[in-house]
């Protein structure tokens, strides 16, 4: 007797990682490590966004309270080769973007940036009150060689922990209490080009509008989910009217398998069939010509150079 796979194949997709044109001296360059986990570099700046290594196992999450390794980032940090940082970026405060970044940003005592609820997972973990750094709706921070726009927006549909965090979050605790917060875009402005990173599948009508953007890193978790309209405006919002050039989806993969152990595992049908979501997003690159490229984990990529196109 066969047993049913509890994940989808997507074997057949790894002719989409692509390859990318090789970084000049000066170019932006982009490490992504699952979810939406990336570390952005140009010059001497860097930047790590959503911070998250520890990616409890499902039963963990299920059995009780949960807590940072600090062993498990360490490991992290040394494959990725991060040694210093400017600063640690949390798009929104869920666990599977805040877990891990107070203790990154104390590590490396640099500020912790993003919602006031996101300043308060921070003093749960001790980091200092002069590196917790809110942002409001709009506001631009610059990183030496590039600079990163804070643009709110929507969390995708059916958040499983909605609201704020109040007071000091500390841990161990039940994943539903890093709630989600404010969500934002980020907008990445370079001499060469900007990049969007949109962790969570949703946009507000018209925030966008004037804003474009060569590479949009595109979240695409739970965008299966919803209907052939809401895929449809998504895009057009995201990709179509920012003009991108190039499409990089992430937050696919299965954030409850260690990171360590690669390659990187899509969802599993318990939560959502990522399929749909990859394809959907094929489809309307080959309609726009626009270059749908999934990320490679752990390695820099210049993502504004461009990609590798076949002739």
């Amino acid at each position: 007797m066969t047993t049913a796979p509890d994940r989808p194949d997507i074997t057949h997709y790894a002719s989409v990682e692509g390859r990318w044109n090789p970084a000049k001296d000066d170019s932006l360059t982009v490490s992504f490590y699952g979810t939406s986990s990336m570390l952005i570099k140009a010059g001497k700046s860097s930047l790590l966004v959503d911070g998250f290594f520890s990616r409890p196992a499902a039963n963990k999450l299920l059995d009780g309270p949960i807590a940072p390794e600090p062993t498990v980032i360490d490991a992290c940090l040394d494959r990725a080769g991060i040694d210093r940082l400017d600063g640690v970026v949390v798009v929104h405060s869920h666990y599977d973007h805040a877990f891990d970044s107070p203790l990154i940003a104390r590590k490396f005592g640099v500020p912790l940036i993003g919602s006031a609820s996101t300043a308060n997972i921070g003093r749960g973990y001790g980091v200092s009150e002069d590196l917790l750094r809110t942002v409001a709706d709009g506001e631009a921070l610059s990183f030496g060689d590039f600079e990163v726009t804070f643009i709110e927006t929507l969390h995708c549909p059916g958040d499983v922990s909605p609201g704020t965090i109040d007071e000091p979050l500390v841990p161990p605790a039940t994943f539903e209490k890093w709630h989600s917060a404010e969500c934002y875009t980020l907008l990445v402005r370079h001499d060469t080009g900007c990049v969007l990173i949109q962790a969570s599948a949703n946009f507000v009508p018209g925030k966008l509008d004037g804003i474009t953007a060569d590479v949009v890193y595109l979240g695409i978790g739970m965008l299966g989910k919803q209907d052939q309209t809401f895929r449809e405006l998504y895009w057009q919002h995201l990709v179509r009217n920012t003009k991108a050039r190039s499409v990089i989806p992430v937050h696919w993969d299965d954030f409850m398998t260690p990171l360590l152990d690669g390659p990187l595992l899509p969802q599993p049908y318990l939560m959502e069939d990522v399929v749909p979501s990859i394809d959907f997003a094929l489809e309307q690159g080959k309609r726009d010509g626009v270059t749908v490229l999934l990320p490679t984990l752990w390695t820099p990529l210049a993502p504004l150079e461009g990609p590798v196109l076949d002739s």
